[in-house]
């Protein structure tokens, strides 16, 4: 089995990086159902302002291809295009765990 965490660092005023965070939020809980090598997807939302990071997702996956697979599926690209404008970095590791 494959984690595949991300977090990201979005621009702008709290209240615009939380609508866009909540909306990209939505949208990946719902991928589960369009990707079939998706396990499980968990989001969180920071609620503690004074860190600089604003979302973080753990994705898990068969295999370190499959999450390939995924990044590539539509539905995700379509889920990763919410953060266009306002992704101002991005943070990810992927790793091999046993369940």
């Amino acid at each position: 089995m494959v984690k595949h965490i991300v977090t990201f660092k979005l621009t702008g005023t709290h209240d615009e990086r939380l609508a866009v965070a909540t909306r990209f939020k939505a949208a990946l809980e719902a991928l589960p159902a369009a990707i079939d090598v998706l396990q499980s997807i968990e989001v969180g939302i920071n609620e503690n302002e004074n860190e600089q990071w604003d979302v973080v997702l753990t994705a898990i996956v068969p295999t370190m291809a499959d999450v390939d697979v995924y990044a590539k599926h539509p539905a995700h690209v379509a889920a990763a295009g919410l953060l266009a404008g306002h992704k101002a970095d991005r943070a990810c590791v992927d790793y091999t765990f046993n369940e």
